[in-house]
């Protein structure tokens, strides 16, 4: 029976990348990117599709600041490079050494077509171009007023030369950004010399990189015609130096930067530098032949040793492996500890609810109350108006008003038989509507049925009408007996 030796895993995965690597050194692969990212690290990482299969890419930091060209998701390009492996992972991609578009889009289509009808009414022709003023008393800039772009060319033209520069602030993406752009470029044409606003010798016109979708406002046919029309000299610094708009063919110059066209705008202030320039490049130039020299040296021994770049390149990759997974982490822990927060906090009473309830209570317990008070004040009302009912009913001022009537003595007691009285004894004879003071005549203790009794004899002397003392308040309650 045949022995097979046992590898290791690292042993299978080199042998594996050795014969992958020298089988595909060198290859060119067609196919749509898909899941396009930029690490922190600045390498790219996407991947290249067809109908059939998908294939890893992977572009490094140094390779991807020399590309023609920004990928994206569903760009359509042809890629060179060299097929490796990833141990980390098990998987096989393309290390790319270069992108190119396989074809034009839509919008590349219709750029194409706008720009030869343009190119057809001499719009681009070099006759028409103004030469850019060496000194510019005064720059225009027509750009977003926030962003590194106004930044930086404030900054270059400030390193160089300072010149005043005036800002006509605009849109440079996005629906109605064509038309202040082409507006600005006239409105700086309109201004008259000497005016409030000084016209400006030189206009820039000028936008960060992006896709071109993001530089299409600069394609649009307002613009470029207001680009070939301004009298004032115009410097184009549209996107990166790769990226290519229409009002570049119509500017009189372009710039393939921003910070570049503010070093077009102004010279140099001390051309004395030239010398020492001049001096240091032949310094640059020996230090770039020892270093040749030093550099073939070193690759002479290196031919020795393992590929180092290579080495260098799995582990790059492995810390942008490593990095990624950290940030999810991070990120999944973050939103753990907010979702514990969130459920700790819900199980909280509401300030708000815990007064708004306090406030309904109070607001029930002040009704309940009123209520009490109202049904209180009701009862005892209609206590005191029976008390006052069985009072008045019981006055003797009521058994007056029918006809009685209450006889006192001098001592101011009540005289309740007749075998108390006296001749000639003073009396008072109190009436419902007033007292009579009254003698007894000489019959008294006789009866009450003779006709003198009761003062209405011969000797009663009476004084009717007129009251012999005022009562006390205590008089007025009266008694029944």
């Amino acid at each position: 029976m045949l022995e097979v030796a046992v590898l290791t895993v690292g042993e299978i995965s080199r042998a594996l990348k050795r014969m992958v690597e020298d089988s595909f050194a060198v290859v060119r692969v067609r196919g749509e990117i898909t899941g396009f990212k930029r690490a922190a690290s600045g390498h790219l990482y996407f991947s290249l599709k067809d109908p059939d299969a998908v294939l890893d890419a992977v572009c490094w930091r140094g390779t991807a600041a020399r590309l023609r060209l920004d990928p994206e998701d569903g760009m359509e390009v042809i890629a060179s490079g060299r097929l490796t492996t990833y141990p980390g992972r098990s998987k096989y991609q393309i290390v790319v050494e270069s992108l190119e578009l396989t074809g034009e889009g839509a919008l590349l289509k219709l750029l194409e077509e706008l720009k030869h009808k343009l190119a057809a009414e001499g719009l681009f022709d070099e006759d028409r171009k103004k030469p850019i003023p060496f000194l510019p008393e005064v720059i225009g800039i027509v750009t977003s007023p926030t962003g590194a772009v106004i930044r930086d060319i404030v900054h270059r033209i400030g390193e160089r030369f300072p010149r005043p520069i005036v800002l006509w602030p605009v849109l440079v993406q996005g629906a109605g950004a064509a038309e202040q752009v082409a507006a600005a470029i006239a409105g700086f044409n309109a201004l008259a010399p000497g005016g409030p606003v000084p016209r400006p010798d030189v206009l820039i016109v000028a936008r960060g990189g992006g896709s071109i979708e993001d530089l299409w406002a600069f394609n649009e046919e307002v613009v470029v015609r207001a680009a070939a029309a301004s009298d004032i000299p115009l410097i184009s610094a549209v996107g990166h130096e790769t990226d290519i708009t229409l009002i570049d063919f119509a500017a009189d110059l372009r710039a393939p930067t921003p910070t570049a066209a503010a070093e077009m705008a102004v010279p140099v202030r001390i051309e004395l530098l030239a010398q020492v320039l001049d001096d240091g490049s032949r310094l640059v130039g020996t230090v770039h032949r020892m270093l040749s020299e030093r550099r073939t040296r070193v690759a002479d021994i290196a031919r020795g040793l393992p590929n180092l770049r290579r080495m260098v390149e799995e582990a790059v990759q492995r810390l942008d492996d490593w990095t990624e997974r950290l940030r999810n982490g991070i990120a999944v822990a973050l939103e753990r500890r907010r979702a514990r927060i969130a459920e700790m906090a819900a199980r909280l009473p509401s300030p708000r609810q815990l007064i708004a309830y306090a406030r309904v209570r109070l607001a029930g317990e002040a009704r309940a109350l009123g209520t009490a008070v109202r049904g209180l004040v009701r009862e005892q009302g209609a206590r005191l108006a029976q008390a006052e009912a069985v009072l008045e009913s019981c006055s003797y001022e009521r058994v007056l008003e029918r006809g009685f009537a209450l006889v006192w003595d001098d001592a101011e007691r009540a005289v309740r038989s007749v075998q108390r009285l006296a001749p000639r004894m003073a009396l008072t004879v109190r009436f419902h509507d007033g007292a009579a003071g009254v003698t007894v005549n000489e019959d008294a203790g006789k009866g009450a049925g003779g006709p003198g009794a009761g003062g209405g004899g011969r000797a009663a002397k009476t004084q009717r009408g007129k009251a012999r003392r005022k009562p006390s308040p205590d008089d007025r309650q009266g008694t029944l007996l």
